[in-house]
């Protein structure tokens, strides 16, 4: 059977809770249709680039799908007529990707390597910034103002 990726976003007043049933509603379909979720991830409520039917975020959900086309057929359908489903996506993949996937992966490299915050020191401080600030300029040359230059050279020594 072909193997799939598909993510759905559910609506962000729906609570965790009512999220997961709809996740094993759509599970029990996949799997009374022959098919086999080799894995189910809850990437939490995420806030949207645009507002998709007047919602700013989002409850994001990944299946990862050893399935019929008739069972993902299915599904989608199912999804369409679900108003607490904002939008669907269906990806054929030519194998499954094991462990956690990018965006849970992406959540644990950033904290780690935020590091510890508090080492910033004085904000108010201008050295601690990259850059370049006054003392790190060149020196200025002088400017000739014209004011000595009918001056002879050897009247200025003196």
């Amino acid at each position: 059977m072909p193997l799939y990726e598909h993510v759905y976003l559910a609506r962000q007043d729906l609570s965790a809770q009512q999220v997961e049933e709809l996740t094993t509603q759509l599970s029990a379909v996949i799997t009374g249709m022959g098919g086999k979720i080799a894995k189910t991830e809850y990437w939490g409520v995420k806030s949207l680039t645009y507002r998709i039917r007047k919602n700013r975020k989002a409850h994001l959900t990944m299946f990862n799908l050893d399935a019929p086309p008739a069972a993902i057929n299915e599904i989608e359908r199912q999804e369409r007529l679900n108003e607490d489903v904002l939008r669907y996506l269906t990806i054929r993949v030519d194998e499954l990707e094991e462990g956690p996937s990018a965006m849970l992966r992406k959540s644990d490299r950033d904290r780690d390597d935020r590091g510890d915050r508090g080492d910033r020191g004085d904000r108010g401080d201008r050295g601690d910034r990259g850059g370049r600030f006054r003392d790190d300029r060149p020196p200025r040359r002088a400017r000739d103002d014209g004011d000595d230059a009918d001056v002879p050279a050897a009247a200025v020594e003196e």
